[in-house]
């Protein structure tokens, strides 16, 4: 029971030796049993490696007609890995990355080149051909890595060539051949029982997805008094998590950015937080509600612990007058925008009672947190927040929710695309919004991924615009700056 975890340990002490290298985190439950629960021998290690985000290599095949080669270094005659070795090499694979000669690069490890090689073809769904590649596809290869590049390497490195990456599909090695898609399926099948990735049947939308184009609207009058430098109030709740990337975000688009930690921990705290929260909204021109999950979204998700905070009479007052008197903005993203539509400020523009009748988010489909990127379309440039957007501009936006399910009646939806309120929806590469899991993780009614106020001036929306920085998800294709935080705060100038 003990000897496995062990042995482990002592293995990952002495590649740290050889390799000059730390290892952080760990597992306390390595083994051992509670009542009828019994677990198996196990460690878990989590290495660190600082370096330039710059040079950062994703595995993927990234082109049709790249070379793909093999580097590996064999173990000692011990059947240990040799370090000076694996050094070695590493600097050289370094020094090639820094010059540019790699365009992608994945760890072999202890399933074998076909997986490795399968894993690398399914990310940009690239296919491969290698002729000469027949046997030691399942040998483990701890100490190999495969390089995909257009120019040739220089002989130093020890280098052998595997084959090269196709448009086409399909996975040719030697006289086999798969399609990538039926690898992909028996690859991700496994667990898809446990955790599925999609629901039984692409759901129809009850409204239609194609919206009417959003009535002409007049532009929005500037602010009464021009402010180069508008201050912007985040509250940080128990449980939110994007109170820095969103400050970050703020500043960097000029303007003075504020995080209030909401304090809830007894009564007296509770009613401090409320009186100040209502006051530095009075003292700002921007209110921005973080996403996260405020109160580990209980109970029942949605972000009822925000809501309560807003619809408190000091609050509500603060931020009516923000919108009604003072020409302030709001925006929501994700748990506030669960917030928002909660109290009404989505789509109607002010805090009042819930109606059932009133659009809503809801549970995922697949019934469960979704986390990846989606390409959302601009529908609608009514509100300031897409100032620097124009109709039809496509963006990949991370989304992360349990809760963002946009669900309204047809009528509803007819009447706020009109009304140019239904301001982005998911789609697909095209710009088509779509009801796929594949591009609409929720299954949202009509794609709709964020709607505003009938002025504009209050935005709420799923994805994490403010999740963004320069080699951020440098991976995944696509636009990924929204100016929505540039948009707000130009507004006010």
């Amino acid at each position: 029971r003990w000897g496995l975890p062990f042995a482990a340990l002592l293995g990952a002490f002495d590649a740290q030796h050889g390799l000059r290298l730390a290892a952080i985190g760990g597992k306390d439950s390595m083994s051992g049993s509670f009542n009828d629960l019994d677990v198996p021998p196990t460690l878990v290690s989590f290495a660190l490696a600082p370096g330039q985000a710059s040079l950062a290599l994703s595995p993927e095949f990234k082109q049709a007609g790249s070379t793909i080669s093999l580097i590996e270094v064999p173990a000692t005659d011990e059947g240990l890995p040799d370090y000076p070795a694996i050094l070695e090499m590493a600097t050289k694979l370094h020094g090639l990355n820094r010059s540019g000669g790699i365009l992608s690069m994945k760890h072999v490890g202890s399933a074998g080149l076909a997986h490795a090689l399968a894993v690398c073809c399914f990310g940009n769904h690239l296919g491969l051909r290698s002729a000469g590649l027949q046997t030691g596809l399942t040998t483990p290869r701890p100490a190999a890595f495969l390089i995909e590049h257009t120019d040739p390497l220089h002989p130093s490195l020890g280098t052998c060539e595997i084959g090269t990456t196709t448009e086409d599909p399909t996975f040719h090695l030697g006289d086999e051949s798969h399609a990538l898609d039926d690898l992909l399926a028996a690859w991700t099948g496994t667990l898809e029982p446990v955790y599925p990735t999609a629901p039984e049947d692409t759901p129809a939308s009850p409204v239609p997805v194609e919206l009417p184009s959003s009535a002409a609207t007049p532009p929005l009058r500037a602010p009464r008094s021009p402010l180069p430098t508008p201050r912007v109030l985040i509250p940080a709740f128990p449980g939110t998590n994007s109170e820095y990337d969103s400050a970050k975000a703020f500043r960097e688009a000029g303007a003075d950015s504020e995080i209030l930690v909401f304090r809830n921990l007894t009564a007296a705290h509770l009613e401090e937080s409320l009186a100040e929260l209502a006051t530095r909204i009075r003292e700002s021109q921007i209110l921005f509600l973080p996403g996260g999950f405020s109160s580990g979204d209980e109970p029942d998700g949605s972000a009822k612990f925000i809501t309560a905070v807003l619809r408190n009479p000091g609050v509500a007052d603060a931020v009516m007058d923000l919108l009604k008197n003072r020409d302030g903005l709001v925006l929501g993203i994700c748990n506030g925008f669960q917030a928002l539509i909660k109290t009404g400020l989505v789509p109607y523009g002010e805090i009042r009672e819930p109606d059932p009748a009133s659009p809503t988010l809801f549970h995922n489909d697949i019934g469960r947190h979704v986390s990846c990127y989606a390409r959302t379309r601009i529908a609608s440039t009514l509100s300031p927040w897409f100032a620097a957007c124009s109709e039809g501009d496509l963006h990949q936006v991370p989304v992360s929710h349990g809760e963002g399910k946009f669900i309204a009646d047809a009528a509803t939806i007819q009447q706020l695309a009109s009304a140019g309120q239904i301001a982005t929806q998911y789609c697909d590469a095209e710009g088509t919004p779509s009801m796929d899991i594949a591009h609409n993780p929720n299954g949202s009614h009509a794609a709709v991924e964020g709607i505003t106020s009938p002025c504009g001036r209050v935005l709420g929306k799923m994805g994490h615009t403010e999740r963004r920085g320069t080699q951020v998800a440098k991976n995944i294709p696509g636009n990924k700056h929204q100016p929505l935080f540039k948009a707000g705060v130009r507004w006010f100038s």
